[in-house]
């Protein structure tokens, strides 16, 4: 089968067929034929979220703009768009997304139904954005789910998993576009957050720090800011500790910073600088795995001081692990869910057999902190675990069924993490 792989090759799809659509007739005629089918976006999920033993369905020629609605400020676009080809056609008409992730080359359907983020105090993950979403169900009849409607499912919706049918199309809040800076910093100590937390991650419209984890400290702090925005402080050469670069950085130490955004402080369009890798290079370091944990916001420097205390283990197995932080939403299934938080993300070396051992040790000493994973990367928490951090999992699950009753669109990761059985519905 075509794309039988993940972006990162740690993970074989399973299913028997690979179809790609070129209209909304096609989706709903192969979703009406079809036992099991599921999504398939860029292939940027690490675990089998999106797998399925029957069709595997991309949207790649699902792709274009169809709406720009200048008077309420949305556009709507078919589900297979990628964010760097939206980000050009939002800017050329003067508006901006208020938030990415860190790479542009991901869907929009896919990053929403994952609940991926990107940073900032203010910023919600980039399914808040979502103000509407057309959806193919299991019995290939359309359904639409809005942000105007006074049912409020739309809040299940958006971080839907893949579990609610094929999305084909989403009507996205935008902003005026804006200007963006960025600037980087070296050698932040990790205990400079204990009382300035606040300060660091509230200096600018989005703030990552990197480490390895070999020393407690942040090798970098990339601080990207609105030149525009009259409440900025300027940056000094010192920012809490840690001095600002001369050349540019990759996250990842030894890395060439060639497929980076832009750095010191040049200007640039919003799109150019919130995502940390540039469209038209290899994002992130290539050969990899992937983990992320979300804690509360008043619990990450502890939480961050239990992952140090684990550096011997970690950091032989590390590209880089980035801190971030997330506003709160009311999706049901976001990890955020009614609680600012910061993600901490692991982009490990690609040895799944170390990662696996000692991800069960990470798991337990953040288990203190409520600590929910992402949905797309890899964990080995319980399913009984997982499911207990969300309070509305129940009607989430009830969501799934009045969509999807036979489970056509649930797999064996949904059967185990939502459903609860441990194996398709």
């Amino acid at each position: 089968m075509e794309h039988d792989r993940n972006w990162a090759g740690n993970y074989k799809y399973s299913a028997s067929e690979f179809h790609v659509p070129e209209s909304v007739g096609q989706i709903q005629e192969l979703v009406a034929r079809s036992s099991q089918i599921k999504v398939l976006g860029t292939r940027h999920s690490f675990n089998g979220i999106a797998d399925c033993t029957g069709s595997l369905l991309s949207l790649q020629k699902l792709n274009r703009v169809t709406a720009l609605d200048r008077s309420r400020n949305q556009v709507t676009v078919e589900a297979g768009i990628r964010y760097g080809e939206l980000c050009g056609y939002l800017h050329s008409n003067g508006y901006a997304l208020h938030n990415l992730a860190s790479l542009p080359h991901i869907t929009v359907a896919g990053a929403c139904a994952t609940a991926t983020h990107g940073s900032g105090d203010l910023n919600g993950n980039l399914a808040t954005a979502v103000r509407a979403m057309e959806v193919v169900k299991a019995d290939g009849e359309l359904v639409v789910f809005s942000r105007d409607e006074q049912d409020g499912l739309l809040a299940g919706a958006a971080v839907g998993l893949g579990g609610l049918g094929v999305v084909t199309k989403m009507t996205l809040d935008v902003i005026p576009h804006f200007q963006m800076s960025q600037y980087v910093y070296e050698n932040l100590p990790l205990a400079h957050l204990k009382d300035h937390f606040d300060d660091i991650f509230s200096s600018s419209y989005s703030v990552s720090l990197f480490t390895d984890w070999k020393q407690p400290a942040f090798n970098q702090a990339w601080l990207k800011r609105r030149p525009s925005d009259p409440t900025t402080v300027p940056l000094e050469s010192e920012f809490f500790g840690a001095t600002r670069a001369t050349a540019h950085r990759h996250p990842v130490q030894g890395l060439t910073s060639e497929n980076c955004s832009e750095q010191l402080g040049i200007p640039g369009p919003w799109y150019e600088r919130l995502p940390h890798f540039r469209m038209d290079f290899t994002p992130s370091a290539g050969e990899e795995l992937q983990s992320e944990y979300f804690v509360a916001r008043q619990d990450a420097y502890d939480a961050l001081c239990a992952i140090h205390r684990l550096q011997d283990r970690i950091s032989p197995l590390l590209h880089v692990s980035e801190v971030r932080t997330i506003a709160s939403d009311h999706l049901w299934m976001s990890p955020c869910y009614k609680q600012d938080s910061v993600a901490i993300h692991f982009t490990w070396k690609a040895d799944w057999e170390g990662v696996r051992q000692v991800l069960p040790i990470l798991e337990e000493h953040l288990a203190p902190f409520r600590t929910r994973p992402h949905w797309g990367k890899l964990f080995t928490m319980s399913p009984k675990r997982l499911q207990s951090l969300y309070e509305k999992l129940p009607d989430f699950q009830q969501l799934l069924l009045q969509c999807d009753p036979q489970g056509k669109f649930r797999n064996a990761f949904l059967g185990t993490y939502i459903m609860g059985n441990g194996k398709c519905e």
